[in-house]
């Protein structure tokens, strides 16, 4: 599973999970602008890309009623927005963050989109979620999972909101191993990624945690054994941008 990454080292007692919601308080006002610049603009094809493997499964499914998503690990709700955006037939949102800072944010972004009535923000943790068994038709992390503090019982209690044939959509970060991809990777987050992101956002300790926490990530196959483990079935994983990023998915 790796070994657990924290982004603070003080105080030694406060949880992974409080430290994540610390740290994305802190840099909430800049990380939109921070990861967009740090991504290049490919997180958005990215979440293009994921947006429309879910929407062909939802379409397999040929229902004619609302469809609900849950968008876990929301922040902003970049990933929110771009599923209302994905055509969707009657697409209702809920995004569940643990930074209130984050959320704050993503509900500005919300309003001026004029999609309060269809998109709802909710301070929650992965592994405790408040929704009944099968509520959810799918769900979508983005760059989320690997801050989970428990990464089974977040993804099992994800499984346990979807419907049966529901679908979970993960995109992570991944390693890149070709030459000279993974050299220029290396680099870029490991020395470019913490200046810029110490002087853009002031916290020099939340983009050292981001490679730290990339590098620790159960990634590919071994996570989708651990999907499997958590009930998952027809566990798929899809390479972006020669192996930067990946897409998993896996079904109710």
């Amino acid at each position: 599973m790796g070994t657990k990454i924290t982004p603070y080292t003080q105080p030694e007692e406060e949880s992974k999970k409080a430290q994540v919601a610390r740290m994305f308080d802190n840099i909430a006002h800049s990380y939109d602008f921070l990861n967009h610049f740090f991504s290049l603009g490919i997180d958005v094809l990215w979440r293009k890309k994921a947006m429309r493997m879910l929407k062909t499964h939802l379409s397999a499914q040929q229902s004619t009623d609302e469809v609900h998503l849950m968008d876990m690990a929301t922040g902003t709700a970049d990933f929110a927005l771009e599923a209302m955006r994905s055509g969707i037939p009657n697409l209702r949102v809920t995004g569940v963050d643990i930074s209130p800072g984050m959320l704050a944010i993503g509900r500005k972004k919300v309003e001026r989109k004029g999609w309060t009535d269809r998109v709802q923000l909710i301070e929650g943790d992965s592994a405790d979620l408040p929704f009944e068994d099968g509520t959810f038709d799918a769900y979508t992390v983005a760059f989320g999972v690997r801050n989970f503090e428990k990464l089974k019982a977040g993804l099992t209690e994800m499984h346990r909101t979807l419907k049966p044939g529901g679908m979970g959509v993960v995109l992570e970060f991944s390693k890149p191993t070709v030459f000279p991809l993974k050299q220029i990777f290396h680099f870029y987050f490991h020395t470019l990624m913490p200046g810029v992101g110490k002087l853009v956002s002031k916290d020099a300790a939340a983009y050292s945690y981001l490679p730290e926490s990339v590098e620790a990530f159960p990634e590919g196959d071994e996570f989708m054994q651990i999907m499997q483990k958590c009930g998952y079935r027809q566990c798929q994983m899809h390479r972006l941008t020669g192996g930067i990023a990946s897409i998993y998915t896996g079904i109710k």
